[in-house]
């Protein structure tokens, strides 16, 4: 049904629940996986801070290579992405783009005490704006 799976994360180590289910549903030879990263753009024109979005985007590769590092070990296939803009327009913008593509997903665990809040993370955004199916997975409390 899927043969793309599109994992957008942070540079954080919470992103091991959906590498993890991005690596098994992408088993060798049954689908390709892009690591996606977005780094948000500041309301200043590009040209005055592009040396620190430079900084950003090395960064922000060298740390892909960590969080991929599992889908290199189990020999999957996959890409590594930089995109710069609005995090959730940027995942969305990319998965409309890719067909047969399923966006896993980070989330994190919702405190029944206090339902609403998270409301405007970014993985509700996505869900709700993605056109694209999406699997949203719940962090291992062990995961960082």
């Amino acid at each position: 049904m899927f043969d793309h799976f599109i994992v957008p994360v942070d540079l954080s180590d919470r992103n091991t629940a959906a590498i993890r289910t991005a690596c098994e549903l992408a088993r060798p030879g049954k689908g390709f996986v892009t690591v996606l990263h977005v780094v948000e753009m500041l309301d200043l024109p590009y040209e005055e801070i592009s040396a620190f979005y430079d900084r950003l985007e090395a960064r922000a590769a060298a740390r892909l290579d960590e969080i991929s590092r599992p889908l290199a070990e189990a020999d999957v296939e996959f890409e590594q992405l930089v995109l710069f803009g609005d995090p959730a327009e940027e995942i969305v913008d990319f998965a409309a783009q890719a067909t047969k593509s399923l966006i896993v997903l980070q989330s994190h665990r919702v405190d029944p005490a206090q339902p609403t809040v998270g409301w405007a993370t970014l993985s509700y955004k996505v869900a709700i704006l993605a056109e694209s199916p999406i699997l949203l997975v719940k962090s291992d409390p062990t995961d960082g």
